[in-house]
This record gives structure tokens, sequence and C-alpha cells, in this order.
């Protein structure tokens, strides 16, 4: 039986750790270097472009890469692959920038132009199409002649189309595939969820058994995080002067920590919505941003909280298994009653985490209110006290 592949455009990512001896690691980052240099060469070329009023698109850097790579001997020593990936992903970030600034989004949401990259500040990324990578003998071989070994925690679900290959703060090298994304049904279980976001509890859900309590790995992991950076700031080199082996040590050590905490978040989010996704066919959930509570008093919890990234593993797996998701509208979630549809004059202060209704009386904790809401709004509850205005649907669905 073979496995339905989602709608065409969709993609996943599969990611490796790789075994990179000396000598692949030399090769590396050398085509790293040629790849940053040419990063800096469109970043160079677009500023001066913008100054004389010009264009300067992909087209016209692609061209300028065959000019390039004709003046310097130790750029055409490279591969020509993640040469001209580096060009498509400046422009990208450059249209990113550029499209934030027509639509006169507020400095703090706009993506910013691209700037210079930096030999000892920028991770090394390489990105490999097809025709610059293979896989033989359960090995990657990469243009010119660069051979890595894949630890094959999974197998591939297809044939992947392309590959970055990166560097994390640990040093450590990674293989991220990228396959057209299949389904893996699940059986059905006729059930619907409601989930509303929060710091105290990161979601609080309509069935009291997939509620998601704050692990507060961060806040575990505090001490040791400013040890480090302790350790770091006394040991940190004056400008000019090279660091010492302490300072590199201690900021090793600060990064092992913080990589250990996101793993951990990342891992209690995905458990979470694998056990959501399995016993809920329709999810509906709070479509919430919360990069306001970063200027907040909550701003550590919430960061702790990584509200974010819990959202995105809910709709990677309801994608990846087939489930309905709806993405609710946030806007006065906390002051519509779940039961007749009626909404408070004033805002609840967050103090208040109790709803009691001024119009048909009912009382039940704030969240769980909130999380009936995002039941009703999604058109789940035939009672319908859907409170949404003709022509501006609050829902969108996301998979």
């Amino acid at each position: 039986m073979t496995t339905p592949e989602m709608p065409e455009g969709v993609h996943a990512r599969y990611t490796y750790r790789l075994r990179v001896s000396s000598t692949a690691e030399k090769a590396l980052l050398a085509e790293w270097g040629r790849c940053r240099w040419v990063w800096n060469q469109c970043v160079a070329t677009s500023r001066a472009a913008h100054k004389a009023g010009e264009e300067c698109g992909p087209a016209r850097l692609d061209k300028m890469l065959t000019s390039w790579r004709a003046e310097h001997e130790w750029l055409r020593e490279g591969a020509s692959v993640p040469q001209q990936q580096i060009i498509r992903d400046f422009a990208r970030s450059r249209a990113k920038a550029l499209k934030d600034i027509k639509a006169r989004l507020p400095m703090r949401q706009r993506a910013g132009m691209p700037k210079f990259k930096k030999k000892d500040r920028s991770t090394p990324t390489l990105n490999y199409t097809r025709r610059g990578f293979r896989l033989k003998s359960g090995r990657l071989h990469l243009a010119n002649g660069i051979v890595l070994t894949v630890v094959w925690s999974r197998d591939l679900p297809a044939e992947p189309s392309s590959v970055r290959v990166y560097r994390d703060s640990l040093g450590h090298w990674y293989a991220s595939f990228v396959v057209p994304a299949q389904v893996e049904p699940l059986p059905a279980t006729g059930r619907a969820i409601g989930i509303d976001w929060g710091v105290n509890e990161i979601a609080t859900t309509t069935s009291d058994n997939h509620d998601l309590p704050h692990p507060n790995h961060g806040k575990k992991a505090a001490e040791k995080l400013a040890r480090y950076q302790r350790m770091m700031a006394r040991r940190k080199p004056k400008r000019g002067q090279a660091a010492s082996k302490g300072y590199w040590k201690a900021r090793r050590q600060f990064a092992k920590v913080h990589k250990k905490v996101a793993r951990q978040r990342q891992d209690t989010a995905r458990k979470w919505a694998k056990k959501v996704v399995r016993d809920h066919d329709v999810i509906a959930v709070e479509d919430f941003r919360p990069r306001f509570l970063a200027k907040s008093t909550m701003a550590r919890k919430a960061a702790d909280a990584a509200i974010a990234a819990a959202k995105a593993e809910l709709i990677a797996m309801a994608r990846k298994h087939g489930r309905t998701l709806h993405l609710v509208n946030p806007a006065h979630t906390t002051m519509d009653c779940a039961q007749c549809g009626a909404r408070t004059k004033h805002a609840l202060p967050l103090s208040e985490r109790t709803y009691t209704c001024t119009a048909c009386g009912a009382v039940s904790p704030r969240d769980k209110n909130s999380a009936r809401v995002m039941l009703i709004r999604a058109g789940l509850n035939p009672a319908g006290a859907d409170r949404v205005r003709p022509g501006r649907p609050l829902d969108g669905q996301a998979a």
C-alpha cells in the first residue's frame, strides 16, 4: 500500500547528524568561505545599485557570479551549485525586506536588509540542489568530491530534491534533506478539541487530559547558564586580542546547555502535539503571535514556554497525519462566553483567572472558556454562538 502524497509543492525536512572527517571539514569550510565571499559581494553590489537607482535582481547577480568565477581562480575551485544557491538566498532575503518596506510595516516587524557575513560570527551553511549531491552506499557525496557519513536515525521516505549542510554552535554538522511531504493517516476518532495558549500553562484545551503544563526547562538550566556567562565575562578578550582557551571552553559549555534546553522544548512540544493529533480528528487552535510578550513583565517565562515552537509542531503534526486544523483569530477570545456568546464590556485583567458571564451566569476557568470559544469560532459547536462579522471569517485552515 502506497502512502498518499500531499498537494504539490508541500515538502518536509528530514535532518540527520553527519560524521565529518578533518579532510571533509576543511573542504566544507573552504566552500563556505567562497560562498560567504559571494554573499558579501551581493550585499555590496545591491547597496551600490540602490544608490545608483538601478535594479539588482538574481538574474543580474547570476551573470556577475559568472564574471567573478572567471576573474578569480580560487573561486572557480569551488562548486558552482552552493554559490548559485547563496545568491538565491540573498535574493529571497532582500525581496522580503523590500516587501515589508513597501507594506509600511512597523520597524520592529520588518525583516532587515541583508548584511555582510563576518568570518567569526557567521554559521557555515551550504545548499545543494539535486545536481550538486547524490547518495551512494549510505554516504552523502557533495560536488567537488566531498564525502560525508550520514547517521541514518530513520529512513528517508522519498528521493530528496535538495540538501542543506550546516554546522551548529557546538561544531556538530548536520544534513537536512527536502523530500515531498506524505500523509501518514491515523484512525478516525470523531472528536474535536479547542486549544488556547497561555503562560502559566502553555496550552489549555477543552480536554483536561491534553493540557500542556509549563515544563520550565529554561528555569531549571538558568543557574548553569548564569555560571558560564560569568566565566565568559571574566575571560572576555580585549578589543583586537585573541580569545583564550578558557573563554572558548566556557562559550562552548554555554552553547551546550542552550542546545539541550532547545531540544527539551522541542521534544516536549512534539510529544504533546502527537498525543493531540492522535486523539482528535479536528483541532481549533488560537492563532497566537507571542512576540508582544517579549516586552512585557512575563518575557522570561513566555520565552521559556516556547509557545511558537509548540504551535509549529502542532501544525506540522496535523499536516503530517491528515488532520483538519483551524487557526482561529485570538481577538476577544477572553471576553466571549462559550455558553451564550455574550461579550463582556471590558477586557479581563490577567490577574482574574475565572470567567463569569454577566448574561447567562456561566462560571468557568478563564483559559478553559477561551478554549471552548475556539471550537465555536471554528464552527465545531452546534450551539452556534459565533460572533464572526459577515465577510471577515476569524479562522483559517492550516491543514
